[in-house]
Formats: structure tokens, sequence, C-alpha cells
């Protein structure tokens, strides 16, 4: 008789910052549900990881979960695997937090459960080859990966039946596939088909291995598999026909298959991940052309043979398509240097260690890319990742500084990209500028409600913006197909398709604009007008003046107008005076006409908040001395003659106020964008425009000045 081994491995996790619903509609729907079911098999072995946020919600919500854990456990039906606590993406963290991280997680797991895991869940099963290291310094002698990463290194059936062993270094751990085939069967055909493939790959000798190894979400929380694996009873035949087959079929955990299943020899994996994430990584065009690729060898029957040489891009480029993610990221890197730092100095020191948890949870990894998951495109989840930030470095500021009215002023490449920035933090902010672009500010953290208040997004094209635009006709339901979660998504709403503006400059603040005086709110919402002026996303001169109670930053650029065939030189001068004792900066505008020829434009200075709700009532606009008809944070519409204005978060309990010297009209809308998650097509809000803007009418070598007071204060409680 042919004999088979087969590990079962499931993986659960929510993200860091994510909404106590969505947290217990996954136990409820897909968590539960599946261990409820699992327990009536007591002879159905599997390989269980949940990550370490998801575990502390369970304890504190849901503690009765935790127990039947534990007994399933006690009764040797299941094996926990360990990971980074707060589910990092290991490869792109410092060594310092993957060891840490993990440690973490298994002590939790050893003192919650009495069972000291080895085996690792790797998130997004994103590899690179320097990992094993790493991972063997926190205890860990196994993982899983997809057995795409092992076929692009050239390895293939027969050999891919089984498990490998790879080092970084000389540190070893082993390596199981998982495979593609049963991620598209389980639970998405009838286990039939499962059983079949199986019995197409035992044999005679019984030393093959299969593995499947998923998201737990998609046995309750992806579209329709609720109803499909519970109420339709298709996770209880799917064990059935296991147990049914057990004369030939062994179940093992991943530890058992080490024990009692020999290595298929060597491997070295090159950089990977499952293979539709190396597709998402890619530019939204190269997608295009790599799907049209894909689709022209399955027309020519080529696709499953040569598809071993197919693959997407690598995992890092998502700060490439994303330098939104690449600044948190980069953030993340600095705060854990600090953190390194500080823990040398005060190793024992509290806020040290509070500090570090606050670093751990800002690496969660969900935030950081896009997918058929919201992930980066989810605003409660980017602001998740800054808030605990924040929270590590205002910990980091009672440690590192004695002096309680201190102000730092660093030039350094933060982000990687070529170019300096400028950093000023204070003990109630951080102010980040990039001068090469616009002088602009990229990042202001205001420490007392831990945000980062110019946490947006631009608008830019996807891929599945096609799909948007053109949406594929329903196909009607077929039980024997072969479907993934890209053939469930659905629009959630009618006329998504009207959100498709692109950006062509980051949506940020301190921009300054030289507009066409025909330029109508409507174009420029669109991002669909003349600009004039040169000094969008163009390189200013800074100068820094550092004082003891103040820091002055100027900065100047020589412009250029365009008026058809002329052209009018300019310059501006923007000074920002901040101060360590009070939020903000009071900021001074001049520019002056450098042409022997007058100056016509609209001038205005773009300002991006975020305060996370678009239509939530108890965050809205406010213009002094004007009634709003709707002021929420999603509304459009135009002040005349504003002068003190802003938006207010009653949530926060914060106001962002302005206060200019001179009227500007005011125009306000909202950065809105087509994204895609698991539960379909959707509109996201972003952030909040703010344009206040003048109609200069300059003669030659006249001058025009604006002062500005921008504050973030904090409401009464």
């Amino acid at each position: 008789m042919t004999q088979l081994n087969f590990c079962l491995g499931i993986h659960c996790h929510q993200p860091v910052g994510n909404f106590d619903s969505v947290f217990s509609d996954a136990v409820n729907k897909a968590y539960l549900p599946f261990l409820e079911t699992l327990d009536e098999f007591p002879s159905i072995k599997i390989s269980l990881h949940y990550s370490g946020v998801l575990l502390q919600w369970i304890e504190q919500h849901r503690p009765e979960f935790l127990s039947l854990i534990e007994r399933m456990i006690k009764r040797g039906q299941i094996e926990l695997m360990t990971g980074g606590f707060y589910e990092p993406l290991l490869p792109i963290i410092p060594d310092c937090d993957k060891v840490g991280q993990i440690k973490k997680l298994t002590c939790y797991l050893t003192e919650r459960f009495g069972c000291h895991p080895t085996g690792l869940w790797l998130a997004e099963r994103v590899w690179e080859p320097h990992l094993p290291a790493s991972l063997r310094d926190a205890g860990v002698t196994y993982t899983v990966v997809d057995d795409t990463h092992f076929k692009i290194a050239g390895v293939g059936e027969p050999d891919i039946f089984g498990y490998f062993l790879t080092d970084e270094l000389g540190k070893g751990i082993a390596i199981f596939p998982i495979s593609t085939t049963l991620r598209y069967t389980i639970p998405f055909q009838v286990p039939e088909v499962t059983i079949d493939y199986f019995r197409s790959i035992a044999t005679e000798a019984g030393d093959r291995l299969i593995v499947m190894a998923d998201d737990g979400e998609k046995f309750g929380i992806w579209p329709e598999t609720n109803r499909h694996c519970y109420t339709d009873g298709w996770l209880r035949r799917f064990f059935e026909t296991l147990e049914a087959n057990r004369d030939w079929l062994r179940l093992l955990t991943f530890s058992e298959a080490l024990q009692q299943c020999q290595p298929r020899g060597q491997v070295y994996l090159p950089t990977a991940s499952y293979f539709e994430m190396m597709e998402w990584a890619m530019p939204a065009h190269t997608i295009l052309h790599y799907e049209d690729f894909v689709n022209k060898l399955k027309e020519c029957d080529l696709y499953d043979r040569y598809k071993m040489f197919v693959r997407g891009g690598f995992w890092r480029n998502f700060f490439v398509k994303y330098p939104e993610s690449n600044n948190i990221h980069k953030k993340m890197l600095r705060v854990s240097a600090r953190v390194q730092h500080a823990a040398e100095s005060a190793p024992d020191h509290p806020a040290v260690h509070d500090a570090q948890d606050n670093l751990w949870q800002g690496q969660c990894n969900c935030a950081y890319w896009h997918g058929v998951f919201g992930g980066l495109y989810l605003t409660h989840l980017r602001s998740a990742l800054y808030n605990r930030l924040i929270r590590a470095e205002t910990a980091l500021d009672t440690v590192l500084h004695k002096n309680r009215n201190w102000i730092d002023v660093t030039t350094c490449d933060l982000d990687c990209d070529g170019q300096e920035e400028l950093l000023v933090e204070t003990p109630l902010e951080n102010l980040y500028f990039k001068p090469a672009q616009g002088a602009t500010l990229f990042e202001h953290d205001f420490k007392p409600a831990a945000i980062n208040l110019i946490d947006t997004l631009r608008r830019r094209e996807e891929a599945y913006h096609q799909r948007i635009r053109d949406p594929a006709p329903a196909l009607p339901p077929n039980p024997e197909s072969t479907k993934s979660i890209h053939d469930l998504l659905r629009p959630k709403e009618a006329d998504l398709e009207k959100l498709l503006h692109y950006d062509w400059y980051p949506r940020v603040s301190l921009i300054d604009h030289f507009l066409n005086p025909a330029t109508t709110l409507d174009a420029f919402s669109a991002c669909q007008y003349a600009e004039d002026g040169d000094c969008v996303n163009q390189p200013y001169q800074a100068r820094v003046e550092k004082g003891r109670n103040r820091c002055v930053l100027e900065f100047s650029r020589d412009g250029h107008l365009y008026h058809g065939q002329a052209i009018v030189p300019f310059r501006i001068v923007k000074t920002l005076t901040i101060r360590p004792t009070r939020s903000g900066f009071d900021a001074d505008y001049t520019i002056q006409n450098n042409a022997p020829l007058p100056m016509r434009t609209l001038f205005g200075i773009e300002f991006n908040v975020n305060l996370l709700a678009g239509n939530a009532p108890d965050r809205f606009y406010f213009v002094t001395g004007q009634s709003l008809a709707h002021p929420a944070l999603n509304s459009r519409g135009t002040s005349a003659r504003a002068t003190d204005f802003g938006l207010v978060d009653e949530w926060l309990k914060i106001k962002v106020h302005f206060v200019i010297s001179s009227a500007a009209t005011l125009w306000r809308f909202p950065i809105e964008t087509a994204s895609q998650s698991e539960g379909g097509f959707e509109r996201i809000y972003q952030s909040s425009v703010l344009l206040p803007h003048w109609s200069l009418d300059l003669a030659p070598e006249q001058k025009w000045s604006v002062s500005m007071s921008y504050r973030i204060e904090t409401l009464e409680q």
C-alpha cells in the first residue's frame, strides 16, 4: 500500500492597532469554530501559530479560548509554534529585535501552556538568506516557507516532498516547503480533490512528506468562507476524510516529522515570499506586464512546466513602491538604535523596557505593505505603528534628556534616498523636513497624543484599478473550481472609479504652490491643474540657527513662474521658528518678484492632516466667524477671507489650529483612495487637505509677506 506523511499548520494573527470588533469577529467566525471542530477529531494532529498580539487580546477578552488550546496540547493533538511576538517581518528589523521578539513569544508560550516551541512561523513567509543565524540564536530549529522558494532555487518533484536543511555561517535550521497546490484546494475545493492529490504523490516507501500551512482567516473570515467551512460543513467533512484515510495517510506535527522523517538534503534559498506577495511588490505597470506574460504562458500550455522560472519582485521594494512605508521603516530603525543606546546606558530603567515593547509593536508587519489585504492603505494600522514608535521615543526622552526644555536638530539621510533631511525634536513633538523636496514637512509627531499628523498616503495607480474601472462579470458558482481570495473581491460601493485620481507629488505639508489664476478647487483636488511655479518637490537652501530656547529654520529658493513663453524669476523665503515649550511653529513667508514684468499667480501653502476618521461627528473643520454646512473631515468647500481655522479631534482631544496675518481663500478636501482588502474594493479616507491661498499681483521687485501660527492644542478634558 502506498503511504504519505502530511503536516497541517495554521497561522492566526491580527495586527497591532486593529479594532476590537475585528479581533472579536475573527475569533467568533474563524479561530474558535476551527478549534471546536478540530476538538471533535482527537486523532487529527496540527501545528498552530498565534501571534503574541492576538494571544494578548484573547487572554484579556476570551480566556476560555486558551483553555481549549491547553487541553488539546495536553492530549498531544496540537503543537504550538513561536515567531516574532508582534508578527514583524524578520528580515527588515535589526538582529537584536529579531531574537528579542522570538524569545518573548517563546517565553510566553512556555509560561502559559507549559510547552517550549522550537518551530517558527515566518511572517508572510518573507525569506532572506541571512535569517538562519538569528533564528538559531533565538532557539529555533525549523520554519516553514512556500514551495515557491524551493522551486526558484531549482528544487523540483519528487525532491520537494520533504524538508531540507540550511544554514547561515554554520548556524543551521530545517525548512519545510508549503504546497501551493494545497493552499489553493484547502478549503476551496471538496475534500476529495485534496485526497486524490495525496494519492497521486503517495509512494510504496512512504517517505514523502507534504505540507499545508496557511492563514487561519481563510477558515471563516475571508469572504464566504464562514458559511462554506461551518454552515455547509466543509471543515468537518475534511477532517472526516482525513480520518477515513488514516491507514495510508499519516498526520504529523512538524516536530514529529523532524524525528520520523529524513531530510531531503541541503538547500540555500534565495530571497522570496509566496508568489502573490512577490507580484504585489512590483510597480503597478510591471504587475500588468507580469500578468500578461503569465497569461500568455498559460495560453501556450507552458506555465506549469516553466513556472519555476517565473517570479515577481523582492519584498523590500515595497519601500520603493510606497515611500510612506519606507518612512515608517526608517523611523523604526532610528527608534531601535535609540533603544539600544538607552539599554546600554540604563539597562534596568523601566522606561527602557517600555520603549522596547512599544518599538516591537511598531514593527508589526501589516501596515508596511499592500496586496490583496488593505495593509498600508488602512489608516488605523499605519497610525498604530506611528503611535507605538512615538510612545517609545517619549519613554526614551525621560532617559536620554535631563533638561526639560531641550531641542535637538539633526541633519541626516533618514530615508536613505541620497538626500539629507532636517529633524527637529523637542519634548512635545518631532518635525521632519525635506529641504531637497520643497522644504516640506513630511512628519509631524505630536507626542502628547502619540500621533503623526501627516500620516497620509499619496493617491497612486494600482494594477487592480483596472478591475475597478472595468469589473469582470460575476461567474456562476462552481464548487469544483479552485478559488482564491482574488476571485472573491467585489466593490463595496458604486462609483469607486470616480476616486481614481493620482498625485504627482507626496501629500505632505508646507508645500508651496504657485497656481494658474484659473485653477479651481475641483481641478486642484483631482490633481489635474497647472502648476505655474517650480517649487513643489524641488530643492531649497536651508539655514539653521539654534538657540537654547528656540530653533529657526530658514528655507529659500530662487524659483521661476512660467506664463506661456514668459519666465518670471522670484525668490521665496519661509522662516520657521520652533520652541521646545510649545507645539507647532511660527512661519513667516516672503515672496519677491525679481522680474522686470508683473508676477500674477495664486500662491498657496498646502497642509495634509490625518485625524483618522473622515466622517465621524467628533472630528471636524472649523473656520472662526464662519458656519460650515458640512464640517466633516471628508467634506470639501471654500471659505473666503479665512484667518483663523483648523481641525478638531474630540476623541484624541486635540485641535490643529492655524492663524494667519492676511486673510486667505481656504480650500479643503479629502484625500480618499480606492483600494483593495480581503473584504473587497473600498473607499478609504487618508487625510484632509487645507490650502490657504492668496491672489498675488506683484510689480517688478515688489515683495509680499504673510505670517502664520501653526499650533497643536490639547482640548480640556
